[in-house]
């Protein structure tokens, strides 16, 4: 066997590996990639001069399940997610299932400059989209020189 060989049909070789091991404990396909436990939902956090922005990613939750807190610097995003156990047709056995239910908790970090008491949020087509103002001392001013 040349190295080329090798070099070449390394990523085949590591499919074919991860095929095995999916069998031998009873798992999903090789093709299925998923985040690990936990990350949901998943999240962008970006920032403008007036505002820290979150965008949660996390499309069938029912409003009435979902909590938004902010306590020490920290805001948490937490829930509970249902989504119908049985959504393939009769006598189709599941091999795969990537949409995730249950409880969830995701904590973001919110920087010093963050004002707690200036948080809004508002939840359109299936992201919840959350907009913490920064204090006023942190914004950006011009200081005329004399």
């Amino acid at each position: 066997m040349s190295d080329a060989f090798i070099a070449s049909d390394l990523f085949g070789e590591l499919d074919r590996l991860q095929r095995q091991m999916s069998n031998l404990f009873g798992g999903f396909p090789a093709s299925l990639r998923s985040t690990r436990v936990g990350l949901f939902p998943q999240i962008n956090v970006g920032s403008t001069d007036d505002s820290i922005e979150i965008v949660a990613f996390a499309p069938g939750l029912d409003l009435g399940k979902l909590n938004l807190t902010v306590e020490k610097g920290l805001l948490t995003i937490s829930g509970q997610r249902d989504v119908e156990s049985n959504q393939l047709p009769e006598g189709a056995r599941q091999y795969a299932q990537e949409r995730f239910s249950g409880a969830f908790r995701r904590a973001v970090e919110l920087p010093q400059h963050a004002d707690p008491e200036k948080v809004q949020a508002r939840y359109v087509d299936g992201c919840l989209l959350i907009s913490v103002g920064k204090r006023e001392t942190s914004k950006p001013r011009s200081i005329t020189v004399q």
